[in-house]
C-alpha cells in the first residue's frame, strides 16, 4: 500500500510539473456538451506549448494581444505572429499544432471552441 501512496503521488508531482514547464497550458473547460467544447486556455510568457495533432475542428478567438513564436513541425522554420484581441483563426481536425511559444511579458489567453460532431 505505501508503494502505491509514493507510486500515486509521483505521478501527480510529475504531471504537474509537466504542466508548469508548458507541456500543456492550463486550461479551464468553460462548456461542454456533445457537440462542442469551449476551453479557455493561458500562455505564460516564455513557456513552449508542446506540438500535438488537432483532435477536432477548432476556432481560436485570442480574449487578449498577444505576439509568439511558431516553430513548423516540418521544416523547424521559425516565424513571429502578433494577434489583437478578438481576432479568430480556424484549424482543421486532424491537421498539425506546431510548438508555440508567447514573446510577450505577460500571459495571453485564447478560447478554443472544438467542434465535437
Amino acid at each position: 500500500m505505501r508503494y502505491l501512496l509514493v507510486a500515486l503521488t509521483a505521478c501527480a508531482v510529475t504531471i504537474g510539473g509537466l504542466s508548469v514547464m508548458g507541456w500543456a497550458p492550463p486550461q479551464k473547460v468553460k462548456l461542454e456538451n456533445a457537440k462542442v467544447r469551449v476551453k479557455e486556455v493561458l500562455y505564460e510568457p516564455g513557456v513552449p506549448r508542446e506540438r500535438y495533432i488537432r483532435p477536432t475542428d477548432q476556432v481560436i478567438v485570442f480574449l487578449d494581444d498577444s505576439k509568439y513564436e511558431r516553430i513548423d513541425s516540418a521544416t523547424k522554420e521559425r516565424t513571429v505572429r502578433e494577434r489583437k484581441s478578438g481576432d479568430v483563426i480556424w484549424h482543421d481536425k486532424g491537421e498539425d499544432a506546431p510548438v508555440l511559444k508567447n514573446l510577450g511579458t505577460k500571459p495571453y489567453r485564447t478560447l478554443t471552441i472544438e467542434l465535437l460532431k
